[in-house]
């Protein structure tokens, strides 16, 4: 990997220390690479091999950060919002990094599994309409589920007139509740298709992406980084 410099270095893995910060750390010789102390702001190091220490406290290098999200109602799905709370808020503040984003949308009015990096590659290839990436869906409704709406679902079915969708998975849990995996991301889908079956969603939950499931113990609101299986396992759906 090509060598960054030491102040960049550590304002990108520390979420709060500004790149001025990082300087003033630097001034005090709070600060050593491989067990040296490095006073200048633009020593060059190799992130994945040099050990940078700050007070004696080893920072951990990670390239890029993969956190999983259980988002709440009334959240929105944005970087920033001037009037709706965004789930970039949500972050405690040592998961908060420059560049982050969420990689993919879910409703304002839906709950669960929201992924946010900031590795643009990856978001990429999975909203790419090339990839794919399975999403599974828990979903509540307001009247009972048509079994005939399972082949409905895998046939791939139209919306509103005109806007073809690819085949999805219908899972029918009891009488008003099922799971369903979706392989592209329309505009509020899984809603729009259950309207054309003549129901209509009353709750509805991200509990999957790819082959990763949200964890269960998450509570509403709260976020954490992604395990490097779960990492492996996202990276190998696409």
């Amino acid at each position: 990997m090509s060598q960054i410099r030491l102040d960049k270095f550590l304002s990108g893995q520390m979420p709060e220390i500004s790149r001025t910060g990082a300087k003033e750390l630097l001034k005090k010789g709070l600060v050593t690479v491989d067990g040296v102390t490095v006073k200048r702001f633009d020593h060059k190091l190799d992130p994945e091999k040099a050990v940078v220490a700050v007070s004696g406290n080893v920072i951990s290098y990670r390239e890029h950060l993969y956190i999983m999200l259980n988002k709440p109602s009334g959240v929105v799905c944005a970087t920033r919002d001037k009037v709706t709370e965004t789930v970039m808020e949500l972050l405690p503040p040592e998961l908060r990094r420059q560049g982050l984003f969420p990689a993919g949308r879910l409703d304002k009015d839906s709950v669960g599994f929201v992924l946010l990096t900031d590795d643009g590659d990856l978001a990429h290839r999975m909203l790419s309409p090339v990839s794919h990436v399975p999403k599974k869906y828990f979903v509540r409704l307001e009247n009972p589920v048509e079994p005939s709406a399972v082949d409905i679902f895998a046939s791939g079915m139209t919306i509103d007139g005109d806007e073809k969708c690819l085949p999805a998975e219908l899972e029918i849990l009891s009488e008003n509740e099922c799971f369903v995996t979706l392989h592209e991301g329309k505009f509020h889908q899984i809603k729009r298709m259950f309207e054309a079956t003549g129901n209509q969603v009353t709750y509805l939950k991200r509990v999957k992406i790819g082959g990763v499931d949200l964890d269960d113990q998450l509570e509403e609101g709260k976020a954490r980084l992604l395990e490097d299986n779960e990492i492996k396992s996202l990276i190998s759906c696409q």
